[in-house]
């Protein structure tokens, strides 16, 4: 067993994060990863989940706590360290508009080519084309597709750093109900089969339900609900006192499928 087995993947601990003077957006979140699976976050708007992430793969650096990968401080990692562990794919940008779409997705192989590009990086992109079913595009100026289409070139180009941790700001946000399915289940396959962590924000419950094999809950200020697997977390209390929403809890085939039912008013601060 090498020292890496017998610590956490990811170890967060009493993390907190916070802009100038402000409030914090997040604060004493704690949870660690011990072995590869599919996490889903989840959560409503502004509970700082976007911001975990991101205390996560070292983007941010918390103004309290600490984020260990693999037992090492996050902050004692170089950029081409974390390259080689993390892959991130945030929220869509247009940072690529002039590239093709092999050219953007090669991008994600930076960290491990030597001096340039060479057959392995072209065979891996087009790999994770296919895999997103975007391949027929690869020749496609990114500034010519569409939403969706720009989402699985964000994840393919993630997906060809060949990470250990792979980490995805709403990556079915602009997809439609085949592609979330799709995507949801190829990254809980990915997870499986090559023992990558992946870690997925989400705004679609039932698909972190079905997918997820665990589930951080977030909720205002930027604290954690709950942790735990789908069947344990997904009840009907979580979901009135996190989104002040009622609901019925049913059973799908073994995971918890949430119906959603009336709002309530707004809670008061």
């Amino acid at each position: 067993m090498s020292a890496e087995d017998s610590v956490p993947i990811i170890d967060v601990s009493d993390l907190d994060f916070g802009y100038s003077e402000g409030e914090p957006v997040i604060s004493g979140v704690s949870f660690s990863i011990e072995k590869p699976e599919f996490v889903c976050i989840i959560g409503p708007n502004g509970v700082g989940k976007s911001t975990l992430i991101k205390c996560i793969n070292g983007i941010l650096k918390p103004t309290k706590g600490k984020v260990s990968i693999y037992g090492k401080d996050v902050k004692d990692y170089t950029l081409k360290e974390l390259a080689h562990i993390i892959g991130y794919v945030p929220v869509v940008s247009n940072d690529y508009n002039v590239m093709t779409v092999l050219d953007t997705v090669m991008v994600g192989r930076y960290a491990r080519q030597k001096w340039k590009a060479n057959e392995k990086d072209i065979l891996i992109s087009h790999r994770a084309l296919e895999a997103m079913e975007v391949d027929d595009l690869s020749m496609r100026y990114f500034n010519e597709l569409s939403a969706g289409q720009h989402q699985k070139v964000a994840i393919a180009r993630g997906l060809v750093q060949e990470p250990r941790i792979l980490i995805l700001d709403e990556p079915t946000s602009n997809l439609d109900i085949r592609h979330q399915i799709y995507v949801s289940s190829f990254l809980s396959k990915l997870s499986k089969r090559t023992g990558t962590t992946v870690i997925m924000i989400s705004h679609d419950l039932n698909l972190a339900a079905r997918f997820a094999d665990r589930v951080i809950v977030m909720e205002r200020p930027g604290r954690i609900y709950s942790v735990g697997a789908p069947k344990d977390v997904f009840t009907e209390d979580m979901i009135r006192d996190v989104y002040n929403v009622s609901c019925s809890i049913v059973d799908d085939d073994g995971s918890p499928h949430v119906i959603l039912k009336n709002v309530f008013r707004p809670q008061r601060r």
